[in-house]
């Protein structure tokens, strides 16, 4: 049980987000490459997840709260957008309305803590809501989580692609190809997750999932960690793509790894 995929797609697409490639063809771990918000915002919500639990859902909230200052105090530089830099910074942190795509981005430990879909539905709302209460982004994290769920369960991409488009029913009507020449940089969750997944369901293996994300263009470090995210879960990763993850975090980070996968195992 990880959420590697998340943190592979945010590093891979890390060096495309203001210069997009619109190719497939690239090398996946080059020097300019680095982890971003995107994976220490994922890692904070595991960590919250493996410290709190699902059983009480303020102290939930209140622990993702702590764990994204935090990890984010420790990396100023990591690209953070600015509203969200005011509310990690202000003294009594509250929602914003946002519906920006950081909901959708870091909620992939989620759907391999849930133990129902249920339980998808509580917890992403509880991660996601202490910052992006808006009904947008509160859709787009429980849409990726809930994928991340099934898709860990077994589901087949039919099974999942009907999932998907009660949320986002255009998912299926463009194609990677399509979006390559059209699509735009956008930070919303609606302009953000139908993407990433359409990735997703035409890739034939994790890494096509990724390559696919940065073909498309956009606010690709995050787009790529919405994709890598569901296609770890369906496709499963290497441990050599998992190494790849490890080598490129700091040594500070990987415990929170380690606690999530024994947590998410008892």
């Amino acid at each position: 049980m990880e959420m590697f995929g998340a943190i592979f797609g945010d590093i891979v697409g890390s060096r495309f987000e203001f210069h997009n490639c619109r190719s497939k063809t690239f090398e996946l771990f080059h020097p300019d490459c680095s982890f971003t918000d995107d994976t220490l915002m994922t890692l904070a919500v595991a960590d919250a997840l493996a410290g709190a639990g699902g059983l009480d859902g303020r102290t939930l909230a209140r622990e993702t709260i702590c764990s994204m200052r935090a990890i984010a105090a420790e990396y100023p530089d990591a690209g953070w957008g600015l509203s969200f830099a005011k509310w990690l910074k202000a003294e009594n942190p509250q929602p914003y309305q946002s519906f920006g795509n950081g909901a959708a981005m870091r909620v992939s430990p989620v759907g391999w803590y849930a133990r129902s879909e249920e339980e998808v539905r509580r917890l992403s709302r509880i991660v996601t809501a202490v910052s992006h209460d808006h009904p947008e982004g509160l859709k787009g994290a429980e849409c990726v989580a809930m994928c991340v769920y099934l898709a860990r369960g077994g589901c087949t991409k039919a099974q999942l692609l009907a999932r998907a488009r009660e949320y986002y029913p255009e998912i299926g009507s463009y194609t990677c190809a399509q979006l390559s020449q059209t699509y735009l940089f956008d930070e919303s969750c609606q302009g953000t997750v139908p993407q990433a997944l359409t990735c997703f369901f035409e890739a034939k293996s994790f890494e096509d999932a990724v390559r696919n994300a940065v073909s498309v263009g956009g606010d690709t470090d995050t787009v790529c960690a919405i994709a890598g995210s569901v296609a770890e879960a369906f496709f499963g990763m290497t441990n050599v793509q998992r190494l790849c993850v490890i080598l490129c975090l700091p040594e500070n980070l990987t415990p929170i790894i380690t606690k999530f996968r024994e947590v998410c195992r008892q």
